[in-house]
């Protein structure tokens, strides 16, 4: 059994009534034997009413049940961050993690904020509201804001996941714009000019970026793939590779062209064409896009990137006749919705589909009949 007292301060005027007197704000201390052991603690209140309860608590339990320490704003994020590291997610979305944790420390030293409890749904709207990013962007983000809470509210520090009630930005989808054969052409045709403006090095890097254009064409590859690509992923015709963004294996073939492009190009390394394989590898596509953008404007394709020739690769291919569901495979997706969503207005099936079915409706649509019956007259 527990018996409490007031633990009293030399200064307090009941001190010589030592623990008979607990009327005072002196400090609440418990003495007594608790499931076979002595106890003497102090309850870290100035509550009777409240340190009586604990005791009752720590009695029915037979033990002390200690109250954890708020964690801090800086443990959480730490903790959150060994987690990702030990998952083995990528670096590029564990520095996208940091950045969050970056934002929301510099927001919570701003406003006196020290721990994830005292982010409540106000705080996290106009914390959001800092942010400066574009809707899919700030969408992405958010995610990662969810993430966390959702982290520390499994961990019992907070006591619900508050960011789950922001609501997601509206975003649009770019419209899919796979390159007109015309505009490939003009391309590939302003590669010459790429290499006469830059004197140093400008053969090489036309070759490399020959190489490049057509590998992104012809394989369907995102530009990381691409940029990373090592010549032991090709084996005659067929290339082989697990796509970064997904992990989803993606076998197929390029033509000869391409793979004599690629073996005309100057290699960064042994195996490696377009990359080092030790430098930053998002710095490395980064200056590739730029490279890119270069040749767009010296083709004068307008809204150039590199996704649409992954775009182009995916129309090019549902045109011939290609079923969506291969296409699909091709492209890497986990999902055929994925490709449904981004291609299927593309399906040559589907559209001779849905042109028979106008035209079925014009044969009984009397203005069309009227109409026809005129002309022939005429």
């Amino acid at each position: 059994m527990l018996t409490l007292y007031r633990r009293h301060k030399p200064t307090c005027p009941h001190f010589s009534e030592g623990r008979s007197y607990h009327h005072c704000k002196c400090a609440i201390w418990a003495d007594g034997v608790l499931a076979g052991r002595e106890v003497r603690k102090s309850l870290r209140t100035r509550d009777w009413t409240k340190a009586n309860r604990m005791v009752q608590k720590w009695e029915a339990e037979e033990q002390i049940i200690e109250r954890a320490a708020p964690v801090t704003l800086a443990d959480a994020w730490k903790s959150l961050l060994a987690d990702l590291v030990a998952r083995k997610l990528s670096d590029s979305t564990i520095r996208k993690y940091k950045l969050l944790e970056r934002q929301m420390t510099a927001y919570g030293e701003e406003h006196g904020l020290k721990m994830p409890a005292q982010f409540d749904l106000d705080v996290l709207s106009k914390f959001r509201a800092t942010w400066k990013d574009g809707p899919r962007t700030a969408g992405k983000k958010l995610e990662r804001l969810r993430a966390f809470f959702r982290f520390a509210q499994k961990r019992k520090w907070v006591p619900d996941n508050l960011a789950s009630d922001l609501r997601a930005p509206k975003v649009f989808l770019c419209p899919t714009m796979p390159f007109t054969r015309e505009e490939m052409l003009r391309i590939l045709a302003a590669i010459d000019k790429y290499r006469c403006e830059f004197s140093n090095r400008g053969a090489e890097n036309a070759r490399r970026i020959r190489a490049l254009v057509l590998l992104l064409r012809y394989s369907g590859m995102r530009i990381g793939d691409a940029v990373s690509l090592t010549s032991d992923r090709i084996e005659g015709t067929r290339l082989f590779l697990y796509t970064q963004k997904t992990g989803v294996p993606v076998n197929t073939v390029l033509p000869e062209f391409v793979l004599k492009a690629l073996d005309a190009t100057p290699r960064v390394t042994a195996k490696h064409f377009f990359w080092d394989g030790t430098l930053n590898l998002e710095t490395i596509v980064g200056s590739w896009r730029k490279r890119l953008s270069k040749l767009f404007d010296l083709a004068k394709v307008p809204g150039g990137h590199a996704h649409r020739f992954r775009d182009t690769f995916a129309v090019e291919l549902l045109l011939a006749g290609v079923p969506i569901e291969r296409v699909s495979v091709l492209l890497g997706h986990q999902s055929v919705r994925i490709t449904e969503k981004h291609y299927s207005p593309w399906v040559r099936s589907r559209q001779e589909q849905l042109e028979a079915d106008v035209r079925n409706a014009w044969a009984s649509d009397p203005l069309i009949i009227e109409g026809t019956k005129q002309v022939q007259i005429q």
